[in-house]
């Protein structure tokens, strides 16, 4: 694979809406750009961390062994479905006067479980060794952080086109409802409905 030809494949995916990029944007509409920075090295640690065994050793076994993959999209589907939950339950904030709707935990989590990094260290970053394969991985950290960002802008920008500086209620259920429509479709996807 050709160099750009990997980034656009990989940006495609980052940009792509998911519950990873769903938290990220309540993130930075909940507490603003700035306090939820830390939340992009909650992205690229779950990421780092599923891929780097798959690219290393751990995908011929998955290719292996279908089932595997399966569990681990249903455990992605419970914790996203989990999310919907508290997203939908969390009363709504003020932004920059509380804690962010968003935690560091709950995007790592999330990410670690999330279906694109088993595309991304099962399709789009070349296997091998560690050696061989980390400048693929320093790229792809510099792509996770750019599109990171943008989905944190994303949501800050709808605080502050809000005069009283509040977190729409209607967008935590509106993000709630996406997020339960990602674990549906994790779900289906893992039994074989879709």
């Amino acid at each position: 694979m050709t160099i750009p030809t990997f980034i656009a494949a990989v940006l495609a995916l980052l940009l792509t809406p998911g519950p990873t990029n769903t938290l990220l944007a309540v993130g930075g509409a909940s507490a603003g750009f700035r306090r939820s920075l830390p939340l992009i090295l909650a992205e690229v640690s779950g990421y780092l961390l599923t891929i780097t065994p798959l690219v290393t050793f751990a995908g011929p076994y998955l290719v292996a062994h279908p089932l595997a993959a399966s569990a681990i999209k249903l455990c992605s589907a419970a914790w996203v479905l989990l999310l919907a939950i508290r997203l939908w339950t969390t009363p709504p904030a003020t932004a920059g006067t509380s804690p962010s709707l968003v935690t560091f935990r709950q995007v790592f989590i999330t990410t670690v479980l999330n279906p694109k990094a088993l595309i991304f260290g099962l399709v789009l970053i070349p296997h091998g060794t560690l050696t061989t394969v980390l400048p693929w991985l320093g790229l792809f950290v510099i792509m996770v952080i750019s599109a990171a960002c943008i989905w944190l802008i994303a949501g800050a920008a709808i605080i502050y086109r809000r005069r009283n500086g509040q977190f729409p209620p209607l967008l935590a259920r509106i993000a709630a409802s996406a997020m339960l429509l990602f674990a549906a479709s994790l779900a289906g996807s893992s039994l074989g409905l879709i």
